[in-house]
């Protein structure tokens, strides 16, 4: 994402949960849509460089990588970055260390899997979520029939086993450091 008709969506219900989260965005979809760019923003959510074009490191040169990333922090605001697919080089993390906080993540919810149903993956992430998990969901239109069924129960569930849902904070900005996942109250 940003996503027009899934990212307000998704801000509407994070907001009706009183949760926040970490938005990874791609640079070309900010760069067509900065309204929801802003909106995200503006409602207290925290972003960061998820590439311009959501390149698999692995199959690209590093010089390559490098551009698409530097095209898409011209657009994205953050110290925060996540490699699209998990798919990296140590050469690439390396180097985007120097400028980045490398996020990953324990938890992936499979939501953009056209074969899954959203039953599979809501239980896929109750058998994987624990205390200190990042999951990651997907504010994209292949995610969307999955994202939409499975996150609502993913919030209402955890909220009511004493989860919280803070932000992966962006140490570039004065942001007081918090617990970076899903943890308990």
């Amino acid at each position: 994402g940003p996503t027009p008709d899934i990212t307000p969506w998704i801000l509407d219900l994070l907001e009706q949960y009183g949760a926040r989260a970490t938005f990874f965005c791609l640079g070309c979809q900010v760069e067509q849509f900065p309204q929801q760019y802003e909106e995200i923003l503006r409602r207290g959510h925290v972003v960061g460089n998820h590439t311009y074009s959501h390149l698999k490191g692995i199959f690209i040169s590093n010089r390559q990588y490098f551009e698409d990333v530097d095209h898409a922090s011209r657009l994205i605001d953050s110290s925060l970055f996540r490699f699209p697919h998990g798919s990296f080089r140590i050469s690439q993390i390396k180097h985007l260390r120097k400028n980045y906080h490398i996020v990953m993540w324990d938890v992936l919810s499979r939501d953009f899997d056209p074969r899954r149903s959203s039953r599979s993956v809501w239980q896929h992430l109750l058998n994987a979520v624990r205390p200190g998990s990042i999951a990651v969901f997907h504010d994209s239109e292949t995610a969307k029939k999955n994202m939409k069924a499975v996150l609502p129960q993913f919030l209402e569930h955890f909220r009511e086993e004493g989860y919280i849902f803070p932000v992966i904070p962006d140490l570039s900005r004065d942001m007081p450091w918090r617990v970076s996942a899903i943890g308990r109250k």
